[in-house]
């Protein structure tokens, strides 16, 4: 039975809170003024009653499985690749994502991150997709584990006007849930191009799914980490090195000084 002063309930809501979840959003919309008028206390089982003696929600098998998110039609795929072609810069390709109905996130974001930063640096950052804060400012990194990226450039020498930071997909998906894989696949095409556009010397991926997708490797990223990869932008062959997420970082703090070898890497490179 849990105590009364119990507080691991609030912390649990800190937790969501301080991760980014700050809202409750299903893939489907619920009508509440069309659920069930029970008062709220024939619906909650008691903690004391036994399980025979509680409502037969209490003992009903699992629930059903929740529809399955729409899955990305080759015609969303198609019109983004065919979008991103078409843009000769950067404020083109900006203009055209800005109109671009392809993706359901589109809608249930504030704005779109694009990016920011220097367009012209040789170091272009990417991570998955914006958070929160993101999504309020309209710019990458700029939460908690934005400021520590800054520290984290500040270390090599770098801040935000010698480098670009862009996010896989542009709009923070609700409640800071992980983008779907078919979300993913419709948004790539126009980071792909933002990528060809900058043309950038060293390209840095930001956890396991930016690596995963840019770089088309399966492994994880603690295995990935700080070693060398290939990615062709079309124009060119650019080194490419997958790092932790400084998200993941705030969370796994002994893992800093893995994230600190790979930006002396970083550092290194830049001298070559």
């Amino acid at each position: 039975m849990t105590p009364a002063h119990d507080h691991r309930p609030r912390q649990l809501l800190d937790f969501y809170l301080e991760a980014g979840a700050d809202a409750l959003v299903g893939e489907e919309p619920v009508d509440r003024f069309a659920a069930t008028d029970a008062p709220p206390a024939a619906l909650a089982p008691r903690a004391s009653e036994p399980v025979a003696a509680r409502p037969d929600f209490a003992r009903a098998g699992p629930a059903a499985p929740q529809p399955a998110a729409p899955q990305a039609t080759d015609e969303a795929v198609m019109a983004a690749r065919q979008a991103a072609r078409s843009a000769g810069t950067l404020e083109e390709l900006r203009a055209l994502l800005e109109k671009f109905d392809g993706c359901a996130l589109k809608g249930s974001a504030t704005q779109m991150v694009f990016a920011d930063g220097n367009s012209k640096a040789k170091v272009m950052l990417v991570g998955e997709a914006p958070g929160r804060d993101e999504d309020i400012e309209g710019l990458p990194f700029v939460g908690r584990s934005g400021k520590l990226l800054d520290r984290m450039l500040a270390a090599i020498g770098l801040d935000r006007t010698q480098v670009y930071i862009a996010n896989i997909v542009p709009w923070r998906p609700p409640g800071n849930r992980t983008p779907t894989p078919q979300e993913t696949q419709i948004c790539l095409p126009f980071v792909l191009r933002q990528i060809e556009l900058v043309d950038p010397d060293i390209l840095v991926c930001l956890g396991g799914p930016s690596a995963q997708t840019l770089l088309g490797i399966k492994d994880g990223i603690t295995k990935t980490r700080g070693r060398w990869f290939t990615f062709n932008s079309g124009k060119r062959d650019i080194r490419a090195m997958p790092t932790f997420h400084p998200a993941f970082l705030l969370r796994s703090p002994l893992q800093k000084r893995f994230a600190w070898r790979d930006f002396l890497g970083v550092k290194k490179a830049l001298t070559e």
